[in-house]
């Protein structure tokens, strides 16, 4: 079993989510205390697929934040930097296509994706400055993208019950359902050290996005990041 630490380098933050594929989905569900299947509602609405448009689903794990964006007709593109996620999400849903990638190198070409999307995955990526870059580039002008991430909560005392249930029964949970328990402890301390709403929306507009606007999930537990690739870049 591994667990990465907070400098977030990629092979071990990949070797770790590598050991909890199997169960990444279920554990997700029950931590989340079933709120993870709304957040995923949510960033389908948001993203809003069309037919025939393609969309970059990163970080995408097994794929399962991926189905929403298939079934309305779009080419969906899920991307990982873990081959146990990817192996895993292939044995499931075989006909996605599934593909490696490490956020900050994208094995895109420039503006070929309508839409791109990471939802609870760009905390994990190393350099997320250049994450952010990245995806600008593979997005076309007057594209969007959407980010959905675990942010601060708007409550200062609900912020503090939720820091207490991220570090103290967040890893006794994680014990029981996940294949790594550790690494939970790891996700739960990411969250903590993570920007709030106001500070990922500059680092967005620094990347180049614009109308760049956030709207808070369950009290800010989540927030929603949207932006758009102007015209003529």
């Amino acid at each position: 079993m591994t667990r990465a630490s907070l400098d977030k380098q990629p092979h071990e933050v990949a070797a770790m989510f590598d050991d909890v594929a199997a169960r990444y989905d279920l554990t997700n569900d029950v931590l989340s205390l079933g709120q993870a299947r709304l957040w995923r509602k949510e960033v389908d609405r948001a993203v809003a697929a069309r037919p025939a448009e393609r969309v970059l689903d990163l970080a995408a794990g097994t794929g399962t934040s991926s189905l929403p964006f298939a079934r309305t007709g779009a080419y969906v593109v899920p991307c990982d930097f873990s081959v146990g996620m990817l192996r895993e999400g292939k044995k499931r849903h075989p006909w996605l296509p599934f593909t490696a990638g490490d956020g900050t190198r994208l094995p895109f070409a420039d503006g070929v994706f309508d839409a791109v999307t990471i939802s609870f995955g760009l905390r994990n990526i190393q350099d997320t400055d250049a994450a952010l870059a990245e995806l600008h580039r593979v997005t076309k002008p007057g594209g969007r993208v959407v980010i959905c991430e675990f942010s601060e909560p708007t409550w200062a005392p609900f912020r503090t019950v939720y820091t207490e249930y991220l570090m103290r029964a967040l890893p006794p949970v994680a014990r029981a359902v996940s294949s790594n328990p550790d690494a939970y402890v790891y996700l739960a301390e990411s969250i903590r050290t993570w920007p709030n709403q106001p500070e990922l929306a500059a680092r967005m507009q620094t990347a180049g996005w614009r109308k760049v606007a956030w709207r808070n999930l369950t009290g800010g537990i989540v927030a929603l990041h949207r932006g758009t690739k102007p015209l003529g870049e």
